[in-house]
């Protein structure tokens, strides 16, 4: 069964959402980050991804009160990702409360350095976040989605693939934030190429037919915003994907 996984994103304090990644694009709702998690958590949900966009855009984290607020007071495994670059940023983390890290930008600036995470952190706590400009180009961007590489997606994932890694997020920014549904093409090719990888998909989401659709594709995870954000998707709806004990 694919894991559903919300997002919250935080910029300025606020949760927000973009279109492609674009930031005067930004739209702000009026929710409370742990209010989020709570009732996250009430329709059965075990996984948050919690996004630092101002540690993106700054190359270092910002919002830890934020991941400690949620790590402290719900039973929410945190997935947190913006701007994690040195092992200290790793152990600050953990310190306050992440069970799991998403780093990107590091991994094209340093790749070394991210792959010597994977070992010493291990590949069930280290996720890849691999998000490329369009499905066609697949080339990468990052810092916040705001900076592009000429490295491509498939040569990027080999590298450390070829060094342990299990877990990796993929967006394909066209896609994000725009409710056109997730680029099932894209994915069905990484899957292709790298079976024995765990993909989260994200990116698009438009409704509980496209979580479905990934659930069928084989997908192991699937990251959703917009979509809850206006609702279009409810919790309720959710319930279908979670496994209770």
């Amino acid at each position: 069964m694919i894991q559903v996984i919300p997002s919250i994103a935080i910029r300025h304090g606020k949760v927000v959402k973009m279109r492609k990644g674009d930031l005067s694009s930004e739209k702000a709702y009026d929710e409370n980050p742990l209010d989020l998690a709570h009732r996250f958590e009430s329709h059965g949900i075990e996984v948050i991804h919690l996004v630092d966009l101002d540690g993106a855009e700054k190359g270092s984290p910002v919002n830890w009160h934020v991941l400690e607020a949620i790590a402290g007071h719900t039973k929410l495994k945190v997935d947190f990702t913006g701007g994690i670059s040195t092992d200290g940023d790793i152990s600050k983390a953990y310190e306050y409360g992440a069970a799991y890290i998403t780093a990107a930008s590091i991994a094209v600036t340093d790749p070394e350095l991210f792959a010597s995470w994977i070992i010493s952190y291990g590949r069930e706590k280290m996720t890849l976040g691999a998000d490329v400009v369009n499905k066609d180009t697949k080339e990468l961007l990052f810092r916040g989605w705001q900076r592009k590489t000429t490295t491509k997606l498939f040569e990027h994932l080999e590298y450390f693939y070829s060094r342990g890694l299990k877990y990796v997020k993929s967006t394909d920014v066209s896609r994000d934030g725009v409710l056109e549904g997730p680029a099932f093409e894209f994915y069905q090719e990484i899957r292709e190429k790298f079976p024995e990888m765990c993909i989260l998909a994200s990116g698009g989401v438009r409704n509980i037919d496209d979580i479905k659709r990934l659930n069928d594709m084989g997908i192991f995870a699937v990251i959703f915003g917009k979509a809850f954000y206006e609702g279009i998707i409810q919790l309720k709806d959710l319930e279908q994907f979670v496994v209770r004990g």
